[in-house]
Parts: structure tokens; sequence; C-alpha cells
């Protein structure tokens, strides 16, 4: 009887049609789900549509002779990547909820109707987005705070909540672009081997052009909408909140208190969640009648149905049960519940993205790319494609940071090209393109936060749409395209996905 173990099999390295098959089935599913089922697909369709495209690559990866223990550790290291986010999200239901509860988002839409005139609510809304992310260096941030706000304050006085998702959006990401607190900004300076500022000043480039668009679109916009409030309607739902809560500026301390631990960069988690609960403390105390309704237990004593109304808030969101649609639609949202379609969406995607690039599918399919870049132009456009496409197929920003970033550095430095270039290039398709993804972290993040689905605000994203136009523009033509000496031997340097620590804005 022989008992030598068997013969372990040697794996192959994938064919071009192994590395074609998984992203063909991805983009003919994900289409399909879209199809049959519309802005609906989110709901759990697109989820199914990822989860089958991630089986397909299984199964290739298993016929080029990977074990399951290989795959498996994959898939552990992907996920590993998305557990800051996972965390943020469900710290940011939990706002949401108690926000709702402790008026502090209904006095911004209440002080917002008294203040902002519709013909330049959208452009109002992109500026005060993009300071505040350039003070904070978070979208993510930005549009779980003051993005449910403007959103809430658009819902209420009829306006577009998808042309507000957009300007949030395009705002929200001017910081996350070029502030130096941003950690994408200062990751993409890292990988590409640049200093933070040089990066910086490189990014000014395409970012005042995409910004100036950007205002101008919405400006267009809101006035094209045009027109004044109908004091009627206006002064009716003020006085609904009013009724409803005790507005006041007091109410607004939460936000500035999460604006404060932002900028002192405590970690997003600890600073969303110690919003949420100083909320919840502080509706115990400004807001009880709010709770009274939420708990609906008028037997129960007071202090324990604060504790329940906090408690509840976080888990499954706040509802304003005040027998008015509208205000009932607006406010009645949150809770760490709402979030799990999204994580479950971001876990299937980062799964898919991560094996496809760990067998050496993305590898394949982008080194013949990079052949064909003859001119600086199609080293630009190359480099774009790759970013862009990474955020369709890997469902992660930061995976659209990485790794242009490691496949391109050393093609930089053989063409002599600065390696400011190739991080302006990275920062403008990867960073920027992630949220109009419906299932890269980011795209589902902000569906998940404003409530508005991506493919909605999608067209309205003009900040996000126009970077990486300028920055292939800037390549094609060749303006602030900086030249260096080309060393005789150019190490190849870069860092892989899953060699980087990861965390969330």
């Amino acid at each position: 009887m022989n008992d030598a173990p068997p013969t372990p099999r040697t794996p192959r390295p994938p064919s071009y049609l192994d590395a074609v098959i998984p992203l063909l089935a991805l983009i003919g599913l994900v289409g399909a789900s879209v199809a049959l089922f519309g802005l609906k697909a989110v709901d759990g369709p697109l989820q199914v549509a990822i989860i089958l495209s991630t089986m397909v690559a299984i199964l290739i990866i298993f016929k080029n002779g990977h074990v399951w223990e290989e795959i498996a550790e994959s898939g552990r290291k992907g996920i590993a990547t998305v557990v800051g986010a996972i965390f943020i999200l469900l710290a940011v239901g939990a706002l949401i909820g108690t926000w709702n509860m402790s008026g502090t988002i209904p006095t911004l839409v209440y002080y917002g109707i008294k203040l902002i005139t519709p013909a330049w609510f959208y452009p109002i809304a992109f500026l005060i987005c993009a300071g505040t992310s350039l003070s904070i260096g978070s979208s993510w941030t930005t549009a779980g705070t003051l993005g449910v706000g403007l959103v809430g304050l658009a819902h209420m006085i009829g306006l577009s909540p998808a042309i507000t998702a957009g300007a949030i959006i395009s705002g929200a990401y001017v910081g996350d672009k070029v502030s130096p607190l941003s950690e994408s900004t200062v990751l993409a300076a890292q990988l590409a081997g640049v200093d933070l500022y040089v990066h910086i000043r490189s990014q000014v480039w395409t970012t005042i052009p995409a910004g100036l668009l950007a205002l101008v679109a919405f400006a267009v916009f809101g006035l094209n909408r045009g027109g004044s409030f109908d004091s009627a309607v206006t002064d009716g739902e003020l006085a609904r909140l009013d009724a409803l809560f005790n507005i006041t500026p007091w109410n607004l301390i939460p936000l500035l208190f999460l604006l404060g631990l932002s900028i002192r960069k405590v970690p997003a988690t600890l600073a969303i969640m110690g919003a949420a609960l100083l909320a919840g403390v502080m509706a115990a105390f400004m807001q009880p009648q709010a709770i009274t309704r939420f708990i609906a237990e008028p037997d129960t004593p007071a202090p324990i149905v604060a504790i329940k109304g906090i408690w509840l808030a976080m888990a499954n969101g706040f509802k304003a049960n005040s027998g008015i649609p509208q205000v009932d639609a607006l406010l009645s949202r949150g809770g760490m519940d709402s979030m799990l379609l999204t994580i479950w969406l971001i876990i299937g995607a980062v799964t898919f993205g991560i094996l496809v690039d760990d067998f050496g599918m993305l590898g394949k399919l982008v080194t013949p790319v990079l052949l064909r870049a003859k001119t600086v132009g199609r080293l630009f456009l190359t480099v774009v494609a790759t970013a862009i496409g990474l955020n369709i197929v890997a469902g992660d920003q930061y995976i659209a940071l990485l790794l242009p970033s490691r496949l391109f550095k050393a093609e930089f430095a053989k063409r002599g090209l600065a390696p400011e270039n190739l991080s302006r290039s990275v920062g403008d398709a990867g960073i920027v393109t992630s949220p109009l993804v419906p299932w890269n972290s980011c795209g589902a993040y902000m569906a998940a936060v404003l409530g508005v689905s991506t493919l909605a605000y999608m067209p309205f994203a003009i900040f996000n749409i126009a970077a990486p136009i300028c920055t292939l523009l800037l390549g094609i033509t060749g303006f602030k395209v900086r030249h260096i000496p080309i060393e005789p031997t150019t190490a190849t340097g870069g860092v892989h996905a899953d060699d980087t620590p990861i965390t969330r804005e």
C-alpha cells in the first residue's frame, strides 16, 4: 500500500479568458439586476449579483489549482480592509436616529427654511459641504452630518433630493481630494512617493476647474428652479417642526461636538458614536415630548422612557409618530439596522475585488493595456481608466488608490514623469469617482446616509464627474505635467493592497 502523500497541485496563472469571465459575470448580473429592479436593485438583488459573481471567480481560481484555504485567507484579508467602514456605517446609523430625536436635524431644517432661498440652495449646499470637508478632511462625516440635514431640507421645501445629494457629494469630495487632513489625500501622496503639499498643489489644477464647473452647474439648476418659497407652505412646515420639537440653537451642539472631534482627528467611529450618544442624552432634557411620542408607554417612568428612546433610536432609528405624513417621512430614519443592506453590499463587492486581484486576474488585464500606452496622454488615460475600473470591479476606494499606484509607479519614473502626476491622476480617478458606483463602499455609504439612490444622484455629482476629465485634459495637453530626469535604474516600488492598513474617514 502506498502511504505517500498526494502530490500537491501547482497553481497556474490565469489566462486572459480566466480574467475576463468574472468581469463579464459581474457586468451581466449587475446589469440584469438594475434592468429588472431599477433603483430598488440595491435592496438585495444587486448584492445577490455580486455574490454570484464572486462564486464565478472562486470556481476559476479552483480550476487554476488553488485550494480553499488560499481563497478563504484572501477573502478574510478583503473583509479586514472594510471593518473600519462597517463600524462607521453602524455609528452613522445610530447618529441619524438620535439626531432626529434630539432635534439636531429638525433644527438644521428649520433654520435652513428661514435662511436659504430656493434659487441659491444647490450652490450653497455645495459650498457648505466643500468648506466643511476641507476643514475636517472627511467626505463621509460631511455627508453623514450636514448632508443629512440638507437632504431633509430639500424634501421639506420641494427641491430635488437627487440634485441636493449631488451637490453634497460634490462638495464633500473637494476636501477628501485636497485637504491635508484627509486620509485619502495623504495616502495618495505616500503611495506615489511625493511630498504631501506637492501633491496638494498638483491637485489644485484639477480641483479648481472641476469645482467652478460644479458651482456654475448648481447655480444654473437653482436659477432654473427659481422663485421663492410659498410662504403659506413654509410657515406651515415651520409651525409643525416648532410644535414637535423645542427648536433652539442649543440643538446644534452635537454637530459642533462632532466637527471639533473630527478636526482633532479623533477616529471617525468614536467621534460619530460620541456625537450620537451626546444627542441622545440631550434629547432626554431638550425633547422629552418627542421621546414620549416615540416610545408611547405612558405608565413607564420618564428616565426609563428616555433610556429606551436612546437605545431604540440608535438600534432601529427614530420614528416621529407625529401624525403628519410629511414630517414623519422626513424624520423617521436612522438606526444601525438601516445600514445592514449597505454592509452586505460592501462585503460582497470587496471580497470579489480582492479575489480577482490576489489571484492575478486584474494584473492579467492591466498589463497589456499599459504596454500599449505609448504617449503621456494614453498613459494618463490608462491610469484613470484603471482607477475607475477598480472602483467598479473591486468596490472600494482604497483598492482603487492602492493598486494603480503600485502598478504604474515604476512606469512613470521610467518615462521621466514626476510622481505628483501619478498621485494627481489616481486621486482624481480613484478617490472622486468612488461614490458614483452603487456597490462601491463609498457609493453605498452615500446612498444609505442621504436616502437617495446612487443611480439617482450620479448625474448631478458634477465635481466627481469633472475631476477625472480635467486630469485627462492635463495629460493630453501636457499642461502642468512635470518631468524629471530619468534614472538609470528604477525601483519597482509600490504597495500591495493587503500590505497597507486601511481606516475610513
